[in-house]
């Protein structure tokens, strides 16, 4: 074999180890923010007292949510959508865990949370964090809220960040998803992701 032939099979295999590398990226109808370095993961007690982090869920798409019970819109229409994308997915949707976080914990007691959840899809999982989880929480996933008050102590409302967060199955982050995605753009991105 001559220096030619052997330069010739180093283009070759150098064409192939490219081909290799250039692999076609997954397409998404949400946001991907792969490889972002916040929103990893979080240490907080669900509705029933156990204490929950993102390890809990592996080998489950994880949507995350922040929001609160007495929301009259944005969390009743996502944590909807939500169900419905479980059902869309059929037997897949086991494979789905949507992870509620209240950002009103003054008011979402664990027997209200249960109850809210238990409205849309009794396996979703609602987190209450303490207030200062809350703040802590809030800044790890560059989160926004905030406490508007009402006529009344208890009748104040809660301004809230309005997206999703969606992690694969190896609990990395993936995807941001905004208000209003809808339900087939999530039924989407969630089966791309559990195909890896």
């Amino acid at each position: 074999m001559n220096k030619r032939d052997v330069l010739k099979l180093l283009a070759a295999g150098s064409t192939v180890a490219l081909a290799g590398c250039m692999q076609s990226k997954q397409s998404f109808k949400a946001v991907d923010i792969t490889g972002a370095d916040y929103a990893k993961d979080f240490s907080l007690k669900d509705a029933n007292g156990v204490t929950r982090t993102m390890a809990d869920f592996k080998g489950k798409v994880v949507v995350l949510f922040f929001g609160y019970a007495q929301c009259p819109d944005v969390c009743p229409t996502t944590m909807t959508e939500m169900a419905q994308v479980k059902q869309q997915l059929g037997a897949e949707g086991d494979k789905l865990q949507v992870v509620f976080i209240t950002v009103d914990p003054e008011r979402d007691t664990a027997e209200v949370m249960k109850a809210y959840m238990g409205a849309f899809d009794p396996t979703f999982v609602a987190l209450i964090p303490t207030p200062e989880q809350l703040t802590t929480v809030a800044k790890d996933f560059k989160v926004y809220y905030k406490k508007v008050e009402g006529k009344t102590p208890t009748s104040y409302s809660m301004d809230h960040s309005a997206a999703s967060y969606v992690y694969d199955p190896q609990g990395r982050l993936r995807l941001y998803a905004r208000y209003g995605t809808g339900v087939p753009p999530m039924v989407e991105d969630v089966k791309t992701l559990l195909q890896g």
